[in-house]
């Protein structure tokens, strides 16, 4: 028993001598300490900021549809979903602006009245293989289906659907339905953006240049041809100005598509640093609503390696310059419209005139002239590959003999007009590039897109 006593006395009197000779931690040690704990503290609530930012934004853009963790995760080409598409493998995108600077209408020191109405309505048509996009716009006083009102115009559609303000994918849907319907396409999603969001986007970009194809003389003086670099409240103008214009709303939706084609240049060209992607995104998650899921949006941005942008086509439903006169303008009760060129409510012409510039098959859609021309002592030469080139399915397809010239001997293939895809098959199937017009013997006609000549060598 006193051995035990004795034994715990013992190890009683280690640990109080082990506590006295114990080092405290210096002053040096505790300032580290304590910074290292303020960086992981930190790091922390960044990461927590920047998810809860994050998924505010995402929320916001998709619906709900996602979070800043699904951004994340998808790296490998083969993860990215597929984007819906119609029968002729075509994504069409209803892209509509609103008035405001928000989503609610907001402008200046107040609410616009008919903030809720559509400014702009277009469709952004892609195709996922090819890399194609064209763009067709609608003009906003269209008269459409019976809406809401006793006016009927297709810019009332998303704010008679989405009147109360807290139903937005009824009121989208039901412009993407409408005009699905004027140009009998499919249409799987759709982009609401409103004023506030272009402004913002342009100065953020340091402004965006831009090209007209015709004067607009109203606040600004603007002139055809000339570059000009906009900020984001001229670019705003000339979104909305169809003042001091040769198409008035048609004018309209060509300045509209033009500013679209400025930013994608910008976004291209500049390097655009973080503070410039917060802000842009920022942007974005206040002023866009959109049906795409974040995993078809990844998608989207992905496919953008892939799209010729150079190559984006602007459809046109009136242009005079190019015999383009699908739409016109009229009053009906004292109230002025766009209707079709063929009637009230007849959009034959306008679907037949879409379904060709939408077709995959460049023969359809570019519609280009052919001359044949015979060159050598061979009767019937030019017939016969005309009657080759019907059979291939090129439609406007014409022979003759070539007048007096001298000539390159074999087939020699002259593109004049602007028919890329044309070219191309035509290249492909003749084995031969397209020589520049510049190179065509000056008694040749030079009324056509493309022109062979044909002069085989004497045997």
């Amino acid at each position: 028993m006193k051995k035990s006593t004795k034994t715990s006395e013992k190890s009683t009197k280690k640990q109080e001598k082990a506590k006295k000779t114990k080092k405290k931690p210096s002053k040096a040690r505790r300032i580290i300490t304590t910074i290292v704990l303020v960086l992981v503290l930190g790091i922390i609530g960044l990461v927590l900021w920047a998810v809860l930012w994050g998924n505010d934004i995402i929320a916001k853009i998709t619906g709900g549809q996602g979070n800043v963790f699904d951004l994340l995760s998808l790296t490998d080409n083969e993860h990215y979903e597929p984007l819906k598409a119609d029968s002729n493998g075509r994504t069409n995108i209803l892209a509509f602006g609103t008035s405001g600077y928000n989503m609610d209408g907001d402008e200046g020191d107040g609410k616009h009245d008919g903030a809720q109405l559509t400014d702009s309505i277009m469709v952004i048509s892609l195709n996922q293989s090819t890399g194609d996009i064209a763009m067709i716009s609608i003009p906003r006083d269209l008269k459409a289906s019976p809406t809401c009102t006793a006016t009927g115009k297709i810019n009332e559609i998303y704010w008679c659907n989405n009147m109360s303000g807290d139903n937005e994918e009824a009121g989208a849907t039901a412009l993407m339905t409408e005009v699905g319907s004027i140009l009998n396409i499919d249409i799987q999603y759709y982009v609401h953006v409103n004023w506030g969001s272009l402004v913002s986007i342009v100065d953020t970009l340091g402004g965006i240049k831009v090209t007209l194809d015709e004067d607009i003389l109203d606040y600004y003086y603007w002139y055809a041809g000339e570059e000009y670099e906009l900020n984001g409240e001229e670019a705003l103008w000339l979104a909305r100005t169809r003042h001091g214009t040769a198409r008035g709303d048609f004018s309209r939706g060509t300045s509209q598509q033009k500013i679209l084609i400025g930013i994608k240049n910008k976004i291209f060209e500049k390097n655009i640093s973080l503070s410039d992607m917060l802000s842009l995104a920022s942007t974005l998650g206040d002023n866009l609503r959109t049906n795409f899921s974040l995993s078809e949006l990844k998608t989207l941005a992905h496919l953008t390696y892939d799209f010729d942008f150079d190559s984006m086509r602007q459809i046109p439903l009136l242009d005079p310059a190019n015999n383009i006169r699908l739409m016109t303008t009229g009053t009906i009760n004292g109230i002025s419209y766009v209707l079709p060129s063929a009637g009230v409510g007849n959009y034959s012409a306008i679907q037949s005139y879409i379904t060709e510039q939408l077709s995959n098959d460049p023969r359809i859609r570019e519609d280009a002239t052919i001359l044949i021309l015979n060159a050598s002592d061979t009767v019937g030469l030019a017939g016969t590959e005309q009657r080759k080139l019907e059979a291939e399915g090129y439609q406007h397809v014409t022979a003759d003999n070539a007048p007096e010239a001298t000539y390159e001997t074999g087939t020699t293939l002259y593109a004049i007009g602007d028919k890329p895809g044309t070219k191309s098959l035509l290249e492909t199937y003749y084995h031969e590039t397209a020589k520049d017009v510049s190179a065509l013997p000056e008694a040749v006609s030079l009324d056509y897109d493309f022109i062979i000549i044909l002069n085989p060598a004497a045997e």
